[in-house]
């Protein structure tokens, strides 16, 4: 299915990756309606078609389906429920499918398993019984994350190796969970490939993603790897995109072991902060090859022509904006979003490096 210019394209969520998608919606000739619980949510601000309704509002996205031709989403975890009436109604990509799997780090790490990627060592964990059993089989650290709506280092704990069961588990809060065996890596990077209706697959090169406080702070394009290494990396998205049946954006993030291992850490069937260079040093960005391939258009190769480092600007360093405009070649974004708070994601700033 391909849509013309001034087709009407959905986005569920209203936050900064809704809003660059609808600019690169409207570059492209086509009209973006949002749908976000927010009254003046980021995306919102940037296109007069917005529905303010709950994202369990089966009533709402009924009406929203109708006045849409295609549905995307700008984070994935959202009602199951919701997803797949939309579905019913009109084409929506990802599909549920991959949603369940995404959302989901038991399903998403039984994907992996599953289809042969290789993951941080893991185990399904429902109560401090099951934590005792994982702490049994590793020697090191454990990371212990909730299954549903962790994002960010939200949902985290660390658990030492002799801890106890019964007061790590209490920390944690309530299952289900995953227990993972913490890595020793030597870098974190992603791969974010696109994937069109009709399976045709292009990416962009593998980044390092360096983090504070479990929160993304930098990342820079390309990572500062092996060629080797990298075009492993982007073949592992590319297979796992394949393998979900993803129309639509996958950011696969990696760890990278000390003996240059890849291993699968998450999935998000999305645009993704790590692509946001991609706009200031591509051709074509992460979010308009989004609605390439969300629409049926071609997928052309992205077009890199230049190296870059991009820089989140979390909390109260939005408050060098006047700087930031000042400096020269320096590539500001900022979202929209009225409240300082720590760590809270408010613009970015990317620069590029060398030419290609």
């Amino acid at each position: 299915m391909r849509l013309a210019p001034g087709a009407r394209i959905g986005v569920i969520g209203g936050g900064q990756l809704g809003r660059m998608t609808a600019l690169a919606a409207a570059r492209l000739g086509y009209r973006c309606h949002i749908f976000a619980p927010e009254p003046d949510s980021p995306a919102a601000q940037v296109t007069n078609l917005a529905t303010v309704a709950a994202y369990n509002d089966l009533e709402a996205l009924e009406r929203f389906a109708g006045a849409v031709d295609v549905v995307t989403i700008e984070f994935e975890n959202l009602p199951i429920v919701s997803l797949a009436r939309l579905a019913e109604l009109v084409p929506l990509h990802p599909s549920p499918a991959v949603l369940a799997v995404c959302q989901d780090r038991l399903r998403e790490k039984d994907f992996l398993t599953r289809i042969g990627v290789a993951t941080a060592p893991w185990r399904a964990v429902h109560d401090a019984e099951q934590l005792a059993l994982a702490l049994a089989e590793h020697e090191g650290p454990l990371v212990l994350k909730t299954a549903r709506f962790g994002y960010d280092g939200k949902g985290q704990v660390g658990v030492a190796p002799g801890a106890d069961p019964a007061t790590a588990w209490a920390r944690f809060g309530t299952g289900p969970g995953v227990a993972e065996a913490r890595i020793d890596f030597a870098r974190e990077i992603s791969v974010i490939t696109a994937r069109g209706q009709d399976g045709v697959q292009v990416s962009y090169p593998a980044v390092e993603n360096r983090h504070e406080a479990h929160i993304l702070a930098q990342t820079i394009a390309p990572a500062p790897i092996p060629a080797a290494l990298a075009e492993e990396a982007r073949l592992l998205a590319e297979r796992i995109a394949r393998e979900l049946e993803v129309t639509g954006l996958l950011a696969v993030e990696m760890f990278v072991t000390q003996d240059q291992r890849l291993l699968v850490n998450e999935l998000a069937p999305r645009p993704h902060n790590s692509g946001h260079w991609t706009i200031d040093a591509c051709a074509i960005s992460q979010f308009e090859l989004l609605i390439r391939a969300i629409c049926g258009l071609p997928l052309p190769d992205p077009g890199r022509f230049a190296d870059a480092v991009m820089d989140n600007l979390l909390g109260r360093a939005i408050e060098a904006w006047p700087e930031l405009l000042a400096e020269p070649g320096a590539r500001l974004h900022l979202y929209g979003k009225r409240e300082i708070r720590a760590g809270r994601k408010l613009g970015h700033v990317t620069r590029l490096t060398r030419p290609v």
